[in-house]
């Protein structure tokens, strides 16, 4: 470590957000940085689930998804669980960036534009901002792409997937997206924070189909695990 290096960690002091160990200038210690959670190499391409070799899984195979790839960087779990919900239910905006580091090595070489996964207004008033914004903002800067901001709309207010069983989850969501754009042909990169079982995912998706897009590639910070 460098001496200039050596001087912020002493004026920037930072306990670990995971254990409280001190952390330098970083969210997390070296000894929790070493423990997240990464995802297993082989996954299928279309979903990010466990798959072997690599291929795509057998889920994919019976009723394949609306969006055609998905990326990610953690499992939904300790610190990084926390984390995400700290940043969206807390308010805590501060993470947007570091968990943005996280996946910003993930961007799609071919992609045209990325979009973030769009609140129901009343909850955008109701929380004050969308965490997938906030990282998407950062992904798009870094990227080099255009974000379309105001390019879908969730139109209709639903019971918060994370409340439902998860058979209920895609009938919870049908019909709640509408995309105000043309997309003819583009490649988009939807950005979200989690992908539980897809369903959200796979309804923007098939709006955004709808509307002319090419690929849909799913950019996400977690991925919840099947137990």
């Amino acid at each position: 470590m460098s001496v200039v290096a050596r001087l912020l960690d002493s004026l920037l002091p930072q306990d670990c957000y995971a254990c409280g160990a001190a952390a330098g200038r970083d969210l997390l210690c070296p000894a929790c940085l070493r423990q997240l959670p990464l995802l297993a190499p082989d996954r299928c391409p279309q979903c990010a689930l466990p798959s072997p070799h690599g291929q795509r899984c057998g889920a994919c195979l019976r009723d394949e998804p609306h969006y055609d790839a998905t990326l990610a960087r953690w499992a939904y779990e300790f610190p990084v669980r926390e984390m995400v919900q700290a940043l969206k239910y807390q308010a805590r905006l501060a993470l947007a960036p570091w968990l943005a580091r996280g996946v910003a090595d993930l961007k799609p070489h071919d992609a045209d534009c990325v979009i973030a996964l769009p609140l129901h207004p009343a909850r955008l008033s109701e929380r004050g901002f969308n965490q997938s914004v906030e990282i998407a903002r950062l992904l798009a800067r870094q990227w080099g792409l255009p974000l379309l901001l105001d390019a879908c709309v969730k139109d209709r207010l639903v019971e918060p997937q994370a409340r439902l069983p998860w058979k209920a989850r895609r009938k919870n969501i049908r019909g709640a997206f509408r995309c105000v754009t043309d997309l003819g042909g583009r490649r988009i990169v939807v950005v979200d924070d989690v992908m539980t079982t897809g369903a959200t995912l796979d309804e923007f998706a098939k709006t955004l189909k709808q509307r002319g897009a090419a690929h849909v590639t799913n950019v996400v910070i977690a991925r919840t695990l099947h137990k």
